[in-house]
């Protein structure tokens, strides 16, 4: 798997990668140690680039892929709000939802570090030879539980932070005047954690992708050797 990076990101590779590229230059092959070390490090700098587009301002709410919309079983109250002029309150709501996701993002870091950390050279012969999303399998089952574990204490502060509640109250309490409607009031905590989760695995796989098919996205000598096999 690989990354496109900065100019100082890659600065934060070139330990490693110097380690296996004189094999690489010299007409050699890298060994499988060699394979897995180039792999670990790679994915260290995807998962960072990632985390770091996610929990910046707008990471979730300005990036279409991943933003996360009202919740789907309360799409009908949704409508049914913004009919009665509560178009702004909504937009708002949802704005809400998206500092959380980006405030969660900021601890998923060292949790991707320890699974690369802990991957081995059968994990890194199975990611390359692997489908286009293998790296980002391999994190999501050795990550997925410590991530909402990590996540939903976060996105609870950080929704009680942004007020949640003042957007939220009006919106329920609006919908629930209306007749023979079924009054709705989902996890909101538990759904951003889960969106935001989605959204992290969503931008890893983007990046592996282009490592993968785009041979111009392969930033260093032992990439280029290592997923050109």
């Amino acid at each position: 798997m690989g990354f496109t990076v900065c100019s100082a990101q890659n600065n934060s590779v070139q330990g490693v990668v110097n380690s296996v590229t004189n094999t690489v230059t010299n007409g050699g092959t890298p060994s499988n140690d060699d394979i897995a070390k180039g792999l670990k490090e790679a994915l260290k700098v995807g998962t960072n680039n990632s985390t770091t587009s996610a929990s910046k301002v707008d990471g979730f709410y300005k990036n279409p892929k991943i933003k996360i919309p009202f919740p789907q079983e309360a799409k009908e109250m949704e409508q049914t709000v913004r009919d009665m002029g509560m178009g702004a309150q909504c937009d708002k709501f949802v704005e809400t939802l998206n500092r959380g996701a980006e405030e969660a993002a900021k601890s998923a870091a060292p949790i991707f570090v320890k699974a690369i950390t802990n991957l081995t050279i059968s994990d890194g012969m199975k990611i390359l030879k692997g489908p286009n999303d293998a790296a980002t399998q391999y994190l999501k089952q050795n990550t997925n539980g410590q991530l909402k574990t990590a996540f939903l204490p976060v996105v609870k502060a950080a929704l009680d932070k942004v007020e949640i509640t003042k957007y939220w109250a009006p919106i329920t309490t609006a919908y629930d005047k209306v007749p023979f409607v079924t009054k709705i009031n989902p996890d909101l905590n538990s759904y951003v954690t889960g969106k935001a989760i989605d959204g992290l695995f969503k931008l890893i796989a983007d990046e592996e992708l282009k490592i993968r098919t785009d041979p111009a996205a392969r930033i260093s000598d032992i990439l280029k050797q290592v997923f050109g096999l």
